[in-house]
């Protein structure tokens, strides 16, 4: 009748998702299901998980300690003209896992570990490492990101310019927090329209920033 899956990364604790079937919604289910997966991360520091807009789950995570931070998402085609020249940014490997969780660490305050190798298998990696700063982003074949983090917002920018410039029609980047200005600025000028969608729910930690959060792996 539910579910429920969460990860522990480090000292961060993730719920990946959380669901109970409409007919059942209301009688404590989500309840159970939500504290058994709090209990899996009873050692953690710190909370994160992606929430759609539905005031049931909502409440429930509000009850549970979780700060909630409105999510936006930009979408339609990029203007081809706009995407500039994108210098420092390579296919990235296996080899760069190290280097991502330091970032991840940085940023968020746990590595994402064995899930960049997951990521890997499904996702184009690039990746820019310079002396004024450092980042990794996976992107779906239609430009999508589905994960991006960088030590500061000039390096987030030139990898999720790469990310759109391999955009077909449309494109869509989830995710973005206010926290994340820089990602906004990027899809305003790629002329991408923007909207409210969802909240990241977070627990004894700021937003993570620069950062464009995967949907389930956080």
């Amino acid at each position: 009748v539910g579910g429920a899956v969460s990860r522990v990364r480090e000292l961060m604790w993730i719920l990946a998702s959380f669901a109970v079937k409409p007919e059942c919604q209301g009688q404590g289910i989500g309840e159970q299901l939500l504290a058994a997966a709090l209990h899996h991360g009873r050692g953690c520091l710190r909370g994160m998980l992606s929430a759609s807009a539905d005031a049931k789950a909502i409440r429930r995570y509000r009850a549970a300690g979780f700060s909630l931070h409105p999510q936006m998402y930009l979408s339609g085609s990029v203007d081809r003209a706009a995407i500039p020249v994108v210098e420092e940014v390579r296919d990235g490997s296996a080899g760069d896992f190290e280097l991502m969780d330091s970032i991840d660490r940085r940023i968020r305050g746990a590595a994402h570990g064995p899930d960049h190798a997951v990521l890997l298998d499904m996702f184009r990696l690039v990746v820019s490492d310079t002396s004024t700063g450092s980042g990794y982003a996976f992107h779906a074949a239609d430009g999508m990101p589905a994960l991006l983090a960088a030590s500061n917002g000039r390096t987030a920018a030139r990898l999720l310019w790469e990310c759109l410039a391999a955009s077909g029609e449309s494109v869509r980047v989830p995710h973005v927090t206010a926290a994340n200005e820089w990602a906004i600025d990027v899809g305003l000028a790629a002329r991408l329209d923007l909207v409210q969608e969802g909240y990241l729910a977070l627990r004894d930690m700021r937003p993570p920033a620069p950062y464009l959060h995967h949907g389930s792996l956080l």
